[in-house]
């Protein structure tokens, strides 16, 4: 078991130690996997704060009418807080990968269940009946302990086990598809594709879109039924790029469960031929508006022009930012640009700083957060608040703030503070290059491609997976772990668990001799979506929205002059948002316009 010591928010491998008959004095979790790479039990944690209590009954009712229907026996229990656990023991051992593509297949159609223990062979863990909870009190059996113990001592046979298997056989080789180790078969296997609108001017989805795709959630004013919401969802798909077994395996593996909940009403086999239908539906009314924007072109701009996310902001204070502060440092001209190639070479030399502790990870992606603002304004000169960068490096405004305050104080600081905010401005930092590294920046080679911040599925698979797989993906041969803790400065513990997340995701790949690689065919994109950070990232931006909103209310209330009204451009244009394609990042949600 492993014993958490900072009230259950983690459980530390250095925690852990063999059972005993004595109760843990703080929440203990049982590790799910044994040394062989093998678990007696599927454990099913359903999470109240994804979805709220009713998903939680609902798809706890769901789970056990299925195990019920297969003969399964089970124990289950609930924690203070209203989650629930479900157990299955097993009478014969099942291995990783197929223990995970059952709880991932089963996720599919259970919005609150956790499948994150069953993504990790090391660190995966849950809490068992009779542990303490961290806001007090204990993991309560929902069952007699006679009859919790009979269920331990008769577990469920191969027999059941293949049969639960064998139920969710499509929807466990869709999630294995999304990890990119199985071809997917589609049920429109021979249907072909039509490509003739792989030129329409729109690529993403908005996140009105992808509400109604994963949640089911419309605005019944825009569509009278469900009928028109789910038809939304299809002919954005369509318009985007995407193909029909692209929704099909979103609807399958759980990804977009609003999007399946339309077609619920149709029975099995008839759910994907009404699928088929819409999808037709919508190419015709794709095609019809790709005719009319050949005849009429202006009419055509009205329906599908919006505002790039990488479009650049507006500039600000533009007697700092213009060409009369620094010669030739205009925005987006030559000299600016090279400045800040320049700068990154600065920090990449300077990198080792900010090795080896978590506030150094931080303050990391924060510089690169901070150089992308850069590249995207085309101006060493950046103003955007604190809740930008937060979106940008997936933290809380309130860390970055004291983070921005550390950089600008550090000696030969790669940013300086030029002028501190007031009213609706934000601070005011310059990119900095320090005298002694001007010319060992100037002379390193410009590297290709954007500047990296924290790119979206990081922000759920964390700062560590995100600095290896950048380490795997430029290093020109596989790395071992030895050399991967060289070249990051982290602990090789850290690295170790890092390189099993990246594993676990199918993101990286290692040799029989022990060598790590990236996997190029892995989509970071996809994963993004699978772990539900659009969800994460709009709550952020929403909560700052209404923060600015109440900051200038404040602001109008003290002072005589008018506040100017946000024009559109100034928060993040949800409404018209599409999302950047495959590789974007949190920067481009962050520094596309401002978040205050």
């Amino acid at each position: 078991m492993k014993i958490s010591r900072d009230r259950g928010k983690s459980y530390p491998a250095n925690s852990e130690r063999d059972l005993t008959d004595q109760l843990p004095s703080a929440p203990a979790a049982v590790r799910i996997f044994g040394p062989d790479g093998t678990c007696a039990a599927i454990f099913l944690d359903f999470d109240v704060a994804p979805a709220g209590q009713s998903q939680v009954d609902a798809d706890v009712r769901r789970v056990t009418s299925w195990l019920h229907r297969h003969g399964a026996r089970w124990i289950a229990d609930h924690s203070p807080t209203g989650g629930r656990h479900i157990y299955i023991p097993l009478a014969q051992r099942v291995g990783f990968s197929e223990a995970r593509d059952l709880v991932e297949a089963l996720g599919a159609a259970c919005p609150s269940l956790d499948k994150s223990q069953h993504q990790n062979l090391k660190q995966g863990c849950m809490r068992v009946p009779g542990s303490r909870h961290k806001t007090g009190g204990y993991q309560e059996l929902d069952m007699s302990l006679n009859m919790a113990y009979d269920v331990v001592r008769r577990p469920n046979s191969a027999d059941v086990w293949e049969a639960l298997v064998g139920d969710l056989r499509a929807e466990i080789t869709a999630v294995r598809h999304l990890r990119s180790v199985e071809p997917y078969t589609s049920a429109f296997t021979g249907v072909k594709e039509d490509r003739s609108l792989d030129t329409l001017p729109i690529t993403g989805l908005s996140h009105r879109i992808l509400d109604i795709a994963q949640h089911g959630m419309y605005d019944t004013a825009r569509y009278p039924s469900a009928s028109e919401a789910r038809m939304a969802v299809i002919t954005a798909a369509a318009a985007s790029g995407m193909k029909l077994t692209d929704v099909e395996l979103r609807a399958r593996t759980g990804i977009w469960p609003g999007l399946a909940q339309f077609y619920s009403r149709y029975r099995t086999q008839s759910r994907f031929k009404s699928m088929k239908a819409d999808w037709d539906n919508a190419l015709l009314f794709l095609q019809a508006q790709r005719k009319l924007e050949k005849k009429q072109p202006d009419l055509a701009k009205v329906t599908y022009d919006h505002n790039s996310p990488t479009s650049q902001p507006p500039s600000h204070r533009a007697g700092l930012q213009g060409g009369d502060f620094l010669a030739g440092t205009s925005n987006g001209s030559p000299a600016e640009h090279q400045f800040i190639l320049n700068w990154r070479n600065a920090l990449t030399i300077v990198e080792h700083r900010y090795q080896g502790s978590r506030a150094g990870l931080v303050r990391r992606m924060l510089l690169r957060a901070m150089g992308a603002a850069a590249r995207m304004t085309g101006s060493r000169f950046i103003e955007f608040g604190s809740r930008s960068y937060a979106v940008a490096t997936g933290q809380d405004h309130t860390t970055v703030a004291a983070h921005l305050r550390e950089l600008r104080s550090e000696p030969n600081a790669l940013v300086t503070l030029i002028e501190r905010g007031k009213g609706t401005h934000a601070d005011q930092y310059m990119l900095t290059i320090p005298e002694d590294l001007i010319e060992p920046a100037g002379s390193l080679a410009w590297r290709k491609g954007k500047i990296h911040a924290l790119r979206a599925a990081f922000r759920e698979l964390g700062l560590p997976a995100a600095y290896i797989y950048e380490e795997l993906e430029r290093a020109p041969l596989l790395c071992t772990t030895a050399e991967l803790v060289r070249a990051t400065g982290m602990s090789r513990t850290a690295v170790s668990e890092a390189l099993e997340i990246l594993a676990a995701w199918n993101l990286a790949t290692r040799s029989p001799a022990g060598a790590w690689s990236v996997n190029v065919t892995a989509n970071l994109d996809l994963i993004a979506e699978q772990l539900g950070v659009m969800d994460q990232v709009h709550a952020q931006i929403a909560r700052h929205r209404a923060e600015r909103a109440r900051w200038r209310q404040w602001l109008g209330s003290r002072i005589l002059a008018t506040l100017e009204p946000l024009s559109p451009g100034e928060d993040y244009p949800w409404d018209v948002y599409e999302r950047p394609s495959d590789d974007w990042e949190l920067a481009d949600l962050a520094f596309s316009a401002r978040s205050g």
